[in-house]
């Protein structure tokens, strides 16, 4: 009798979920022009390989120090912003939230656990609202693609969101809207199994101990895999608007410099934001052929607070209508940061 075994759907749908799509991305952009128009194959690859290359120095730099900071446990000094005074957390929250190296999944454990022992939902309001938009490689990465003076704008623009979002709570904390905020079984899980970073004290020379040395080489080999795969798909996806001569409708769109470009910019952002990463490159191209500056900055800062791996962590953990004063606050924040930054760019 013949052998009739066959691989099951469900084991090849595992294998599916299995695969990283955004590498997959990477590889069927360049297969796909070669395929569709084999002429433009080798402009794109290396107008995207050049861009790459400009901001390599950065990533580099920027993936050490945060390998440094996971390493030596420097992240517990976070949670001493949740204590003391409303007005000094919230302050607080906001600048260590848009300076800290946490990704948006690791935000999930460690603000569940600031929320179990009562740490006033305004300050975690601003920490939510400013962590997703700057952290040390953001930084660098956007400084290397749209400049130091655009870099600095976002940080103060994160951290002013921050703020905004934060006080707005406090002020409003006995509203219908902000009353028992939290779900009743509060998901805390995050995706990238870090321990809580309010647990232990730094040790600055993390090399003495192996454990810590682990964690920098571990540290370090993800996060460049992470920044390389989201800047390659951005740099080839600005690679094909250059090419094909999308790059400058899309800026003309939003070349204006009114309040209409900025909010139309937050707008479309919000929905339309897939990574941090790749959002600067992109906007990298559209800056350079036209695309209003005000506009580049309400579309990251909207954006950034929306993706979706900053957006669940809120949504996992509190009630729609909080998770709405969440999204309202960013798309406020994102207009107001787009207009100042058109008024002094």
């Amino acid at each position: 009798m013949a052998d009739t075994a066959h691989t099951p759907p469900s084991s090849l749908y595992e294998r599916w979920r299995r695969i990283d799509k955004a590498w997959l991305t990477v590889g069927l952009i360049p297969l796909a022009v070669l395929v569709l128009d084999s002429a433009q194959f080798w402009p794109v690859v290396t107008t995207a390989l050049r861009a790459f290359a400009g901001t390599a120095p950065l990533i580099v730099f920027a993936i050490t120090a945060v390998a440094y900071v996971k390493a030596s446990g420097a992240e517990t000094l976070i949670a001493r912003a949740f204590e003391g005074n409303a007005a000094r957390m919230i302050f607080l929250a906001a600048l260590l939230g848009g300076l800290s190296p946490f990704c948006s999944c690791e935000v999930i454990p460690f603000i569940a656990a600031l929320l179990a022992v009562g740490a006033p939902l305004s300050a975690v309001m601003a920490f939510w609202l400013a962590s997703p938009l700057m952290d040390p490689p953001m930084f660098f990465v956007t400084a290397g693609e749209l400049g130091l003076p655009f870099a600095i704008g976002k940080t103060a623009a994160a951290v002013s969101l921050g703020l905004f979002g934060g006080f707005a709570t406090m002020l409003l904390a006995r509203s219908p809207i902000f009353s028992d905020p939290l779900r009743e079984k509060p998901q805390i899980g995050g995706c990238c199994g870090v321990q809580k970073p309010f647990q232990g004290q730094p040790v600055w020379k993390f090399w003495t101990e192996a454990p810590r040395r682990t964690a920098f080489r571990d540290s370090w080999i993800e996060n460049a895999l992470f920044l390389v795969k989201w800047l390659l798909i951005a740099y080839l996806f600005e690679a094909l608007m250059i090419e094909y001569g999308t790059t400058q409708y899309v800026a003309q769109f939003l070349g204006g410099d009114g309040l209409l470009t900025v909010a139309l910019a937050a707008l479309v952002g919000m929905p339309a934001y897939l990574n941090g990463y790749m959002a600067v490159g992109l906007m990298g191209g559209l800056v350079e052929h036209g695309m209003s500056p005000g506009a580049a900055m309400s579309f990251v800062i909207a954006g950034g607070v929306s993706s979706i791996p900053a957006a669940i962590a809120v949504w996992a953990l509190v009630k729609p209508r909080v998770f709405a004063a969440y999204l309202g606050f960013a798309l406020i924040g994102a207009i107001l940061a787009g207009v100042a930054w058109q008024a002094v760019a």
